[in-house]
């Protein structure tokens, strides 16, 4: 009998080999408005999608998202419409290797870059000089994380919103992708471990306000451990627990609860 290394090999190269030819599904209706309803900037030779909507009358509030992994700006569909009724900008992008932004290939993706690319869009938008609000899960917490610790050391000053630090998750679907390019993507685990010093470092020692709305159900930031140690890393922080039944994508899971926990937390300044 053959080795099971190599039994497994043999079924799992043809499949492999069906899977990387299969077509990219079509659009669906809500895709391709999202799509319409946004543009693209280049940052250095790369095609990076976002969104801007104008929001309400007489704010001058700017709310930046920041999406997970391995999503896209379309996570935040659900709270879209709330955020335009209280901040006057509304930003999202998808970053580069995700959604409708380019993916090249081979290529280092890494944190610092998607941060740079944030704060390229910030200036292709003219917004480089003004308070941003972030809003960010999943993988942009760690592209926020990065974000704060340059505005540190700028001395910036970003009113940040950060939704499970230092976390990773991978929850969603992900189609027509090599592994070697899912493997690139990946990195940003390593990366967390290595400069672990560096960006939760930025949140213990920041005075920008933080706040975290946490599913108590998620399994990527267990219930009741995690919470315990945020609380102990970062006690000037202030939380929400949503219903014990919220998991990992509380935007998409409880959309009315989690706006009104955001926007009690931006309304309390």
């Amino acid at each position: 009998m053959k080795e099971w290394w190599v039994q497994v090999g043999l079924l799992t190269v043809p499949l492999l080999a069906v899977y990387l030819h299969i077509p990219p599904p079509s659009l669906s209706p809500a895709l391709l408005s999202w799509r319409s309803s946004g543009a693209f900037f280049t940052y250095k030779d790369q095609n990076i999608f976002y969104r801007d909507s104008t929001g309400a009358v007489g704010s001058s509030d700017i709310v930046v998202l920041l999406h997970g992994f391995p999503t896209s700006s379309y996570d935040w569909y659900k709270i879209w419409e709330g955020l335009t009724q209280r901040f006057q900008r509304v930003i999202a992008l998808d970053f580069v290797g995700f959604g409708f932004s380019d993916k090249p290939r081979p290529h280092h993706y890494s944190i610092f870059e998607q941060a740079s690319i944030v704060e390229g869009l910030v200036r292709h938008l003219g917004l480089h000089h003004q308070r941003i609000n972030l809003l960010s899960h999943d993988y942009g917490d760690t592209v926020a994380q990065e974000l704060l610790y340059r505005s540190l050391q700028s001395l910036m000053f970003w009113l940040l919103f950060v939704h499970f630090p230092g976390c990773a998750a991978l929850a969603g679907t992900i189609c027509c992708v090599t592994t070697r390019f899912l493997l690139s993507l990946l990195q940003y685990i390593n990366q967390r471990k290595k400069h672990r010093e560096r960006w939760v470092g930025a949140l213990m020692s920041t005075s920008v306000p933080l706040h975290l709305i946490y599913g108590p159900l998620d399994p990527v930031n267990p219930h009741p451990e995690f919470l315990q140690l945020y609380k102990k890393v970062l006690p000037t922080s202030t939380v929400t627990v949503l219903d014990d039944h919220i998991s990992h994508y509380p935007q998409l899971e409880d959309p009315t609860g989690f706006l009104n926990a955001y926007l009690n937390f931006i309304n309390s300044f």
